[in-house]
Formats: structure tokens, sequence, C-alpha cells
């Protein structure tokens, strides 16, 4: 097994990762879905094809972090064999359009009535008693944020922040909501970011048809206000040319 040495903090880049180049970076993506998610191996296979789907929905947009892939980068973190499996060749902006690795990606797209998430918030929210008319309301114009992940490597620097502030900037929407797992006490990366960002509860220990796990529904009004994060550079390129 080969550790690279440990270094000063990377040079992150926010770029912007559209559809028409998913066959560049989807299986990265993918690969760091299944590692921060603590997924098994295998579980990739059956995302793919979802998460082609979603390129097609109405909103659609994804943002990605990506870092050089010959930097020394997280102190107290050792590069991970997995490394290679999350390499996106000559990225559009790249130093010397060097490789780059993905480090966490973000996207998502329009809510609509005939999309299974929202089927599966109508009825958590018919059966916790919410009024139709409260329903309607916040179902009737709002972006989901589908999928938020770092790499368990690029944790804790700022990361998720600013893939969340890429991924909601401008968007025309109400409102924005997600899911995310229940955890006690609030007590993760994920809910303190969520909870940073203002999103306040919908609804709560709701079980999804087909998981055990409990999520909660949260969700907050659009536009967010411009925050201060980390020195990360976002620069709005696409993979493989601009």
């Amino acid at each position: 097994m080969v550790n690279e040495p440990t270094g000063p903090p990377v040079d992150v880049r926010i770029v912007r990762l559209p559809g028409g180049d998913a066959h560049r970076w989807l299986d990265p993506a993918l690969n760091v879905y299944v590692t921060a998610m603590g997924y098994p191996r295998g579980v990739e296979a059956q995302r793919r094809t979802l998460w082609r789907q979603h390129i097609a929905r109405p909103g659609w947009n994804a943002f990605g972090a990506v870092a050089p892939l010959d930097h020394r980068w997280s102190p107290g973190t050792r590069l991970r064999p997995s490394v290679m499996t999350r390499r996106i060749p000559r990225l559009a902006g790249a130093p010397d359009s060097r490789d780059e690795i993905l480090l966490g990606i973000a996207y998502g797209y329009r809510g609509a009535p005939d999309q299974w998430w929202n089927q599966q918030l109508r009825i958590g929210l018919r059966q916790a008693g919410c009024p139709p008319d409260r329903a309607a309301h916040l179902l009737a114009d709002y972006f989901e944020l589908t999928e938020l992940h770092v790499h368990p490597d690029a944790q804790g620097l700022g990361v998720g922040q600013a893939l969340l502030n890429a991924l909601l900037h401008g968007r025309p929407e109400a409102r924005v909501l997600l899911s995310t797992p229940e955890v006690a006490g609030e007590g993760n990366r994920a809910w303190a970011l969520y909870r940073r960002f203002g999103f306040g509860d919908v609804l709560r220990n709701f079980t999804f048809a087909g998981d055990p796990r409990p999520f909660a529904f949260l969700g907050r009004d659009l536009p967010i206000p411009t925050t201060d994060g980390p020195a990360l550079r976002s620069s709005d390129t696409r993979v493989g040319g601009p």
C-alpha cells in the first residue's frame, strides 16, 4: 500500500459539471457518493441509471469540487489507493491541463408532482396532519437539493459550503428542499452545514418506501444570502472544454 505524504490544504476549485459531459465525471462522482455515505461497493451501478435520468429533468444543475491529482493535500490525511477512481482527465481551467481529482459533488433540479421524492414528501406531510393548502404552497415552486457529498478525505475544509453556495446561487425557485438521514443530536457535518445555511424543519423522522432509516426533510426560502467561506476558487468551467 502506497501512501502519499501529507502537506498543506489543497487549492480546491468549484466547477460546473454539465450533463453532456457526464461520461467524464459520473463515475468519479458516484465513487464520492458511495464512500461518503458508507455504502458497499456495487451501489454505484444501481445509482448510475437514476443519476442519468435526473440529468434530463427540468432545471437540473451540478457542481463539483476538484483539486490537482498530484497535490499533497489535506493535513493529517493521506491519499487512499482509491484516489484514481475519482480522477477526471484534463478539466478546463486546470493548471497546465493536468488531471484532477473529484472531492465533492452537488446537484439538484426543479421539483414536480410526478417525481417520486415529491410524492413521498406529500405522503409524509399528509400523515403528519399538514393542512393541504400549506403542503400545496410548499411544493408549488421549489428546487430539490438531490445530492451533496464530500469525500471523507476532504471533509472539514469548507468544500460542502462552497458546493452548496454554487448550486443555490441564482436559482429562480421560491425555496429549496432536501432530505437527509436523521442523526442523534443532529451531530454530523451535514446537519451543521444545513443549519448554518438557515434550513429549517419541514418534516422529521420520515421513512421512505424501501429504506428503513428515518429521514428529515429540511427547507429554506431562496435566494440565499452571500456567505463568507473558505478561500475556494469558483470557476464556471466545463469538464473537457469551455
